[in-house]
């Protein structure tokens, strides 16, 4: 089902128009799990960090033992030739993607002969500025690297962030805070997680139980150099109740202010705000 309209897809070398049939039902990736993607933004004729989101679908097929087929600076490129049919004030999700075609005699190990590989664009607004949520506990957790592969942006992954969205919501929140294996917070069932206390700023550490975000790391960039201390660091569910400000931090909304996790209420403070208008004027800078 697509989320968004006005879809145009990569497929086969060259771009069609519409949500166009890409995988057969014999393929590993239909039947087997062996699919990766990421997410870029086009805003007001700008894609932030897209080199790095390109890059980073590359170590994902990789991590998925998917051989991945086109560089980055490549895909960059194909990109920016599919966003030329979309005005400039459009936002549009940008998603490259890599599954495997065929399996080795077991079936279950993807070859490294045959990949496919797609990009689609999505037109998908903004959220609003005004847009909040709430997080709520969930019992289902991030694995570790023995489990998972959560060293990749790998759809296999979100049937139990799924889980974790279900489970919140039936209780009336927006999102979950979700530990990692340890029990500490690990991130959200869909966004890294910052937290504001005192002025300075902590997100929990890249542990390798979570996919450590290309917008979670600009943010800390931008932080850092306006002077705010940021720390990476093990944070529990307590600290996020004595919070002052907590944000989500992810590429389809760049920055979304909680305004509660549990019994506990939060602002929507200076800090959060000043976030989100340091990645606009960082993408703005750019120009790309």
């Amino acid at each position: 089902m697509a989320t968004g309209k006005n879809i145009r897809t990569y497929f086969n070398g060259s771009w069609h128009d519409g949500d166009t049939p890409i995988i057969n039902a014999a393929d590993h990736g239909a039947w087997l799990g062996s699919g990766v993607f990421d997410g870029a933004r086009y805003v007001n004729g700008l894609a932030p960090d897209l080199d790095a989101h390109c890059a980073r679908v590359n170590r994902s097929a990789e991590a998925l033992m998917i051989t991945p087929t086109v560089s980055a600076e490549d895909m960059v490129q194909i990109v920016w030739e599919g966003l030329q049919a979309y005005p400039k004030d459009a936002a549009v999700y940008i998603r490259p993607m890599y599954w495997g075609i065929d399996g080795d005699l077991t079936a279950i190990v993807p070859s490294k002969e045959t990949t496919g590989f797609a990009i689609c664009l999505e037109e998908i607004p903004m959220a609003p500025e005004t847009t909040t949520t709430t997080l709520g506990h969930t019992r289902f957790r991030r694995p570790v690297m023995e489990d998972a592969v959560v060293n990749a942006k790998a759809g296999c992954l979100y049937p139990n962030n799924a889980r974790m969205l279900a489970e919140v919501r039936a209780r009336g929140f927006g999102n979950a805070l979700v530990a990692d294996a340890m029990g500490n917070v690990a991130e959200s069932a869909t966004a890294n997680v910052f937290m504001v206390k005192d002025g300075e700023v902590f997100t929990p550490i890249a542990n390798g139980t979570f996919l450590a975000g290309i917008t979670r790391s600009r943010h800390m960039q931008n932080l850092r150099a306006d002077g705010t201390a940021v720390h990476e660091t093990i944070l529990t569910f307590d600290d996020f109740k004595h919070a002052d400000e907590v944000f989500l931090s992810g590429n389809m909304s760049k920055v979304t202010p909680v305004v509660g996790f549990e019994d506990t209420s939060y602002q929507v403070g200076p800090v959060t705000r000043r976030v989100r208008e340091m990645y606009w004027d960082w993408a703005a800078s750019t120009g790309a």
